[in-house]
């Protein structure tokens, strides 16, 4: 299973042998993630102002026990990463564009 890390290109590119996660992660104790499904609402909710985004693709099975589905406020489960997420587990990371209209266009082979 994927599941996905939307990341500031600059933080992503910084980014060596581990992603140690954002200053909201840090604070949080863990790595925020999202579903497929989950990523539209993610970006709308937590992004609608930010340019120069990555969508990172990780497996989900090579993250072990750290990786934990838990209830948001309104009960959809998101997955938390509770240590730094090794770049080995990463599948792909592409950037998130935005179309003519200004919404948010989606990497091809989310899926």
């Amino acid at each position: 299973m994927l599941i996905f890390k939307i990341v500031d290109r600059d933080e992503w590119a910084a980014a060596r042998g581990e992603y140690m996660g954002s200053a909201k992660d840090r604070a949080d104790g863990f790595l925020h993630f999202s579903t497929a499904e989950q990523i539209p609402g993610t970006l709308a909710r937590y992004y609608v102002d930010a340019d120069d985004l990555v969508l990172v693709a990780v497996d989900a099975d090579t993250l072990g026990t750290a990786l934990k589905f838990e209830a948001s406020r309104d009960g959809a489960l998101f997955p938390h990463l509770y240590m730094p997420l090794p770049l080995s587990a990463v599948k792909w990371a592409r950037a998130i564009k935005r179309g003519a209209q200004g919404a948010f266009v989606l990497p091809d082979g989310m899926v």
